[in-house]
Formats: C-alpha cells, structure tokens, sequence
C-alpha cells in the first residue's frame, strides 16, 4: 500500500464515519482509512454516493452486484471484488453466479438479459465505450432508466477501482467477515 492507513481520525464526523463503517462491515475499510482522512470534504460525498448505490437503484440487488463486481474483477480491484462479495452475502443472494461471473457468456446460469448487462459493462470497462450492436443487445432487455443505471453502476465501480488500483489498496477480508456472520 502506497499511503498509510490513519487508525485514529480527527474530528467527530470522521470518527463517527469509522464507528459506521466497522458496525455495518465488521471492520473499518481500508479506503476509508486511506483517503477520507486525508480529504475530509469527500466525507459526504462519499456516503451521498454510496446511500444512492444502495438504496437508489432500482435494478434487482443481484444484477446491480454482478455489473459491479464484474468491473472489479476486470480491472483486477481485489478490495472492490471482495466488498462486492460481502455484500452479496449480507443481501443472501447466493454465490453460484458470483462465482462463475467470468464464465457469464457461456454459462447456463445466466440469462439472456444478465449477459446483454454484463456484456455491456465490459466492453464499457475495457473500452469506454461500447459498440452499437452490444447497446441493441442491452435496449432489447432493458428499459432506458435501467440502462441508465447500468451505465451509472459500472461508472462508479469504474471511479472506486481508480482509487484503490493506484494506492494499491487490496482486499479486506470483509468476504470472511460476512460469511462468519450469516453462520
């Protein structure tokens, strides 16, 4: 890791953002500890960001999670696939899909509009852009507001991996975290 984490924040609202942090995921994440002390404006935008990712989005919770995890793994984000993980375990939304994600072209898990999505997240990842036949392949099986936020959640992911690759900021374990505590 390229910067040190600082463990004990200043000021209350930094301090108050660890408290939730460690209740929520079981531990203060590492880019929190990373970046936020250090830029203590980015504070609200960051919780403004993730309280809309969470419960903002209308897109069924394991769709949402696959177009992002997907990014990370393609950008090769460990932190960011192994958050995307936990979560899904917090959420009880299975793992079989999550698994086989770099399989998603080819396996029977997944369906025709999953693949449109994920196919249309990674050439988004890999490209910036997406060619015209992957966006008629993702407007046959979604809606505009869905596409929409399809493209704002693989941004994003996109944006978060662009903090963590840098600063080599890797995974937290927060995956063992959470499977400890649906046991």
């Amino acid at each position: 890791m390229r910067l040190e984490p600082i463990e004990k924040p200043k000021g209350l609202m930094m301090r108050f953002a660890y408290w939730m942090t460690r209740r929520k995921l079981g531990k203060v994440i590492t880019p929190m500890k990373v970046v936020y002390p250090r830029m203590p404006g980015i504070l609200k935008v960051g919780y403004e960001l993730q309280k809309f990712e969470m419960n903002g989005i209308r897109l069924e919770p394991q769709l949402k999670f696959m177009v992002t995890m997907l990014a990370a793994q393609i950008n090769g984000c460990a932190f960011c696939v192994d958050i995307a993980r936990a979560v899904a375990i917090r959420e009880h939304l299975g793992m079989e899909k999550f698994n086989a994600l770099s399989e998603y072209r080819t396996s029977a898990l997944f369906n025709e509009r999953e693949r449109a999505a994920l196919a249309y997240a990674e050439e988004a990842t890999r490209n910036k852009r997406v060619s015209d036949a992957t966006f008629e392949e993702l407007r046959r099986h979604f809606q505009d507001w869905e596409i929409a936020e399809i493209t704002w959640l693989n941004a994003l992911e996109n944006y978060y991996n662009l903090i963590n690759l840098p600063l080599e900021i890797e995974s937290d374990g927060l995956c063992a975290i959470a499977e400890g505590r649906t046991e």
